[in-house]
């Protein structure tokens, strides 16, 4: 663990993010408090525009008791964390076999051209992040199917996707 004091590590996380930290750390046994990685770093980047800075995830680290790199290590690998500013809006296509059997490659296609940008990368405005190719998302009875801002939308056609998207604000 780091030397940074505790008024520090509280000082950088919300009132309302250690509120939602400590309601996930109460379901796990006291020495199992760092199980609530997952739902801390998702608070805090929700809490910061839609990424995570090295000081939240030091921060939620700190208030875990857990050592800096295994945050990073998680924030990382999980492809529904971000480590850098994206749009505000998060939309995953999934182009897995089912997805893919059933159109994703024009459904990509399509959401590209009508967003301006290409999977990895944010609309100009800052409103929408196309996040990279997502291998599944599990909805393959669904397919083709995208995830916009956690939320499943299945059976796609060009009209429902002009519909979802034009609902983000």
């Amino acid at each position: 663990m780091s030397s940074t004091s505790s008024n520090d590590k509280h000082s950088v996380l919300s009132d309302h993010a250690r509120h939602v930290i400590d309601e996930w750390v109460a379901k796990y046994p006291a020495e199992r408090k760092q199980s609530a990685v997952l739902a801390a770093l998702r608070e805090v980047q929700h809490e910061n525009q839609g990424f995570l800075t090295v000081p939240l995830m030091d921060a939620v680290a700190d208030y875990l008791d857990m050592p800096r790199i295994a945050v990073y290590e998680v924030a990382s690998f999980y492809s529904m964390f971000e480590t850098k500013p994206v749009g505000h809006h998060s939309v995953s296509i999934c182009t897995n076999i089912s997805c893919w059997l059933r159109g994703s490659d024009r459904i990509v296609e399509y959401v590209e051209t009508k967003l301006g940008c290409k999977l990895g990368e944010s609309t100009a405005d800052g409103r929408i992040f196309l996040k990279p190719e997502e291998e599944c998302l599990a909805a393959c009875c669904g397919a083709p199917m995208m995830q916009v801002d956690h939320v499943y939308h299945e059976h796609l056609t060009p009209e429902k996707i002009d519909e979802i998207l034009a609902k983000l604000t």
